[in-house]
């Protein structure tokens, strides 16, 4: 079974694991307890990589069921967490991700909506530990070796995961208890992520994307060390989603996600393999790849991510699938239905990023159709976007498409919702030009295109004309075209 699945054969695996677990029987735990843990442990990791989520939590249950010590019932309590966030449960995944953590004496924040002064102090106090400590100084300090760190450190990987979908401000809680723990007690294989998510924050909320990059540039240094391969699928979609993109253009990052998602299936990372397929596809879509050739990938993607039972990334290629079918008029009262039906299930789950993915989506379609009295109304509904896609290149898009809505809706507007809404689209454009000013090139023709709306507003003809020209040339340079 264990050389089964080292290559990647699990339902084979599955097979073996079972079959050992039946020959030993009930008395297992008596006669060979060593044996049968590693069988429940080894069989539950493979059940849960085919799938089988029955025998899985079967397996699970009769492990955490023994009176052993807390960290023999770590293998299990992980594939738990994972399975759960897998189905779409991230609130319970949080529950039992943190339950986890204090049975080993670990430190755990509250599950409740953290304080930006509590946000504020975590920083600044890993701030003092990383000094000026560059990439390299990062990735050469010493490997963790205390069991218990590292398995708290593996469970924080999950709840930064699980947080970032249904509780946002917990997010950089998580991010500074681990990267702490790491330039504290030293690296393992979490660590990479752990810093490339430091760079995420950076990079988006904390608008410092040069410090950012060089977080992430310590994530995939950490990952050149033996030993820390177990950490590339997860690195590559965090450094390439949330991190270059706000310095280089969005299209390089096409070739690292399609690589993570391919060594996410050979190391069995699968869930993060599907992470990079879905960022990838997000990515071809806003860098203007063609919508037959978009759609026909993300069919194919959906077939991949259904085999491997991932819920959420099922639904998350669903969304973007729908999208460029109504944008190629295909489906589009089917659409429609499957996106309020997704914005409902939202609300009920209070999944404040599933709302705000559709939203972003919803107003993508009411903007190629110029339906500029339905994207007003989703931008006043749906609330701070941004803060549900912190960091994604969709919450750059989306802020991009609300300041456009807003001066459509100014243009056609007078009296004192033409201020108001040009006040708000000045609002979003202050956001954009921070960010090229801080040198992002995926923004430079999308400042253009509004600059030349808003010369179409004060009446300067010559002004929009030269606007939607440079649109025109960096969009070119940049990729786009």
């Amino acid at each position: 079974g264990v050389k089964a699945s080292e290559n990647a054969a699990f339902d084979t695996a599955k097979v073996y694991f079972k079959a050992g677990h039946d020959v030993l029987g009930s008395t297992g735990w008596e006669g060979d307890y060593s044996t049968m843990l590693d069988l429940c442990s080894d069989g539950a990791n493979a059940c849960f990589l085919t799938g089988d989520f029955v025998s899985m939590n079967d397996l699970i249950d009769e492990v955490l069921s023994k009176d052993i010590d807390t960290k023999e019932k770590y293998r299990v309590s992980e594939i738990k967490v994972k399975s759960l966030l897998t189905v779409g449960k991230a609130n319970e995944a949080i529950n039992a991700a943190l339950d986890f953590r204090r049975q080993l004496g670990l430190p755990a924040p509250q599950k409740k909506p953290a304080s930006k002064f509590t946000i504020i102090r975590e920083y600044i106090r890993v701030k003092k530990l990383l000094k000026d400590k560059t990439a390299e100084n990062i990735a050469n300090l010493p490997e963790l070796d205390d069991e218990r760190y590292e398995m708290g450190q593996r469970m924080n990987e999950h709840l930064a995961t699980s947080v970032y979908l249904v509780e946002p401000t917990m997010y950089p809680l998580i991010i500074f208890q681990s990267v702490t723990t790491s330039l504290k007690h030293g690296l393992s294989p979490t660590s990479s992520p752990a810093f490339a998510r430091l760079g995420l924050l950076l990079c988006g909320p904390f608008g410092k994307p040069h410090e950012g990059c060089e977080m992430a540039k310590a994530a995939e240094l950490i990952l050149e060390k033996p030993g820390m391969r177990s950490a590339a699928s997860y690195t590559a979609f965090i450094t390439q989603s949330y991190c270059y993109h706000w310095v280089s253009p969005l299209q390089n990052t096409m070739a690292p996600l399609l690589k993570g998602y391919q060594v996410g299936l050979e190391i069995g990372d699968t869930d993060r393999a599907c992470y990079c397929l879905i960022s990838r596809g997000y990515h071809l879509f806003y860098i203007g790849r063609g919508l037959d050739s978009i759609q026909n990938e993300l069919e194919a993607s959906i077939q991949v991510v259904t085999q491997l039972k991932q819920d959420i990334a099922r639904l998350r290629i669903i969304i973007l699938l729908t999208t460029a079918k109504k944008l190629r008029g295909i489906d589009v009262e089917a659409g429609d239905k499957i996106l309020d039906s997704m914005l409902a299930t939202a609300a009920s789950n209070r999944d404040s990023f599933l709302s705000a993915a559709v939203n972003s989506m919803k107003l993508e379609v009411f903007v190629f159709y110029q339906e500029w009295k339905e994207a007003i109304e989703l931008v006043r509904k749906a609330g701070n976007v941004r803060q549900f896609l912190t960091a994604l290149f969709t919450s750059v898009r989306y802020t991009f498409l609300e300041a456009l809505t807003y001066l459509k809706a100014a243009q056609s507007s007078s009296g004192w919702k033409k201020r108001q809404m040009k006040k708000c689209a000045h609002k979003a454009m202050q956001l954009i030009r921070g960010w090229a000013k801080n040198g992002n090139v995926n923004v430079v023709h999308c400042l253009y295109i509004l600059e030349a709306e808003l010369a179409v507003l004060q009446g300067k003809n010559e002004k929009t004309k030269q606007s939607f020209n440079a649109a025109i040339a960096t969009s070119s340079r940049n990729g786009f075209l």
